[in-house]
C-alpha cells in the first residue's frame, strides 16, 4: 500500500489561467498573471500544499460489461473498463490530495470579500491536483513497466460509465484515511482538492490525451477549462 508524500508539483501560470476560465485574449489576463505570481509565492511561503498519494494494485479476475471483478471478491461497477481496458490484468487504484490548507485559505479570501484572490487561488489548487494526479500516474506507469506491462490512461468516478457512487468502493481499496481523505454523504471527496482514479495495467493498454477526453465531452464547446489539441 504505497503512500507517497513531499511530491514536487509543476504549477504553471498558463494552466492556472485556463483553470480560472481566463482566456488568451481576455482583458483580465495581464492582471491575473500578476496576481497568480503573487499567490504562488504566498502558497509556497505558507506551505499551503501538502501533496500525498495513496495507491494499491489489485489482480483482475474478470472484466465484464458492467463491472470488473478483483481479487478477494471485490468488484467495481464501471462499464468503461470493458471497452477501454479489455486486456487489463491488474487494476491500480489511487487517491491523491493536496490537503485542506489551500482550500481553507480560499474560503478565508471569499469570507473577506476578496473574490478575485479566492478564485485564482482555487484555480491554483486545481492545477496542483492535476499535477499530482500526473505524478501518481507516472509512478504507476513505472511500476507497470518493471513487470513488462503498460498502464492505460486513468478513469475517475463520475465519468460516463463510471458512477460517482463507486467512489465509496474506490476509497475502500486504498488507505485514503492515512492521507486525510474521506467522503461526504454525496460521495464528494474531502478535502475537495482531491482526486481518485483507476488505471488498467496489462500487455497492451489504451491511452488518450486530456485534449481527447475534452473533445468527447458534451461540454467540449462551452467549457472554459477544456484542453485543446
Amino acid at each position: 500500500m504505497p503512500i507517497i508524500r513531499d511530491i514536487p508539483l509543476s504549477l504553471k501560470t498558463k494552466e492556472v489561467l485556463r483553470r480560472a476560465g481566463i482566456r488568451e485574449h481576455s482583458k483580465l489576463r495581464s492582471k491575473a498573471e500578476t496576481s497568480i505570481c503573487e499567490l504562488l509565492a504566498s502558497v509556497d511561503e505558507a506551505r499551503l500544499l501538502e501533496p500525498a498519494i495513496a495507491y494499491e494494485i489489485y489482480l483482475i479476475t474478470k472484466v465484464g460489461k458492467r463491472q470488473v471483478s478483483l481479487e478477494d471478491n471485490i468488484s467495481l461497477h464501471c462499464s468503461l473498463i470493458h471497452s477501454v481496458f479489455p486486456q487489463a490484468k491488474e487494476l491500480a487504484v489511487a487517491v491523491c490530495t493536496i490537503g485542506p490548507k489551500l482550500e481553507e485559505k480560499v474560503t478565508d479570501h471569499f469570507d473577506r470579500s476578496e473574490s478575485w484572490q479566492g478564485m485564482l487561488l482555487d484555480a491554483i489548487g486545481s492545477v496542483a491536483v492535476d499535477s499530482l494526479a500526473r505524478e501518481a500516474y507516472g509512478d504507476i506507469r513505472r511500476d507497470a513497466s518493471l513487470h513488462g506491462h503498460q498502464a492505460g490512461s486513468p478513469l475517475s468516478p463520475g465519468s460516463p460509465g463510471f458512477p460517482i457512487s463507486e467512489q465509496w468502493q474506490v476509497l475502500n481499496l486504498v488507505p485514503a484515511e492515512e492521507i486525510g481523505v474521506s467522503l461526504a454523504s454525496t460521495a464528494i471527496m474531502i478535502p475537495r482538492k482531491s482526486v481518485s482514479m483507476v488505471i488498467g495495467i496489462g500487455p497492451q493498454m489504451t491511452t488518450w490525451t486530456q485534449a481527447e477526453v475534452c473533445a468527447r465531452c458534451s461540454l467540449s464547446k462551452t467549457c472554459p477549462y477544456r484542453v485543446q489539441a
